[in-house]
């Protein structure tokens, strides 16, 4: 006899690794990439190098629903100066189709955020 379905839950969002800005003339160095050229012990390298590539992964998901959030906002049929799933891929460079997906996307992210709140 199978086991009954257990309800999944919510997956901890990570908490990337500090980001840290560097300064210019670092950055302007196409061989320099958070200082990660000056590790020499390669377990140290490995370590870092994940971090950074999971701190990425991180900021790319949240910065994603951000975009979706407001793909949604901009086209709600509430807003006087709402913009057309045409105008919001424009300004962010995306297809129409993808436009459409992001919308739904955020209006969904807005729907599960306004049942969480009190």
């Amino acid at each position: 006899m199978a086991e009954p379905e257990r309800p999944r839950t919510p997956q901890p969002r990570l908490r990337p690794a500090p980001l840290l800005f560097e300064p210019a003339d670092a950055a302007a160095d196409p061989e320099h990439f958070f200082d990660l050229e000056s590790l020499e012990d390669p377990r140290e390298l490995l370590a870092r190098a994940t971090e950074l590539t999971l701190a990425f992964r991180a900021a790319t998901d949240r910065s994603v629903e951000f975009q979706a959030i407001a793909a949604a906002q901009l086209a709600d049929p509430r807003r006087f100066d709402r913009l057309t799933t045409a105008d919001i891929a424009e300004r962010a460079q995306w297809t129409e189709d993808y436009a459409k997906k992001m919308v739904e996307f955020g209006r969904d992210l807005l729907r599960s955020g306004s049942e969480q709140s009190p």
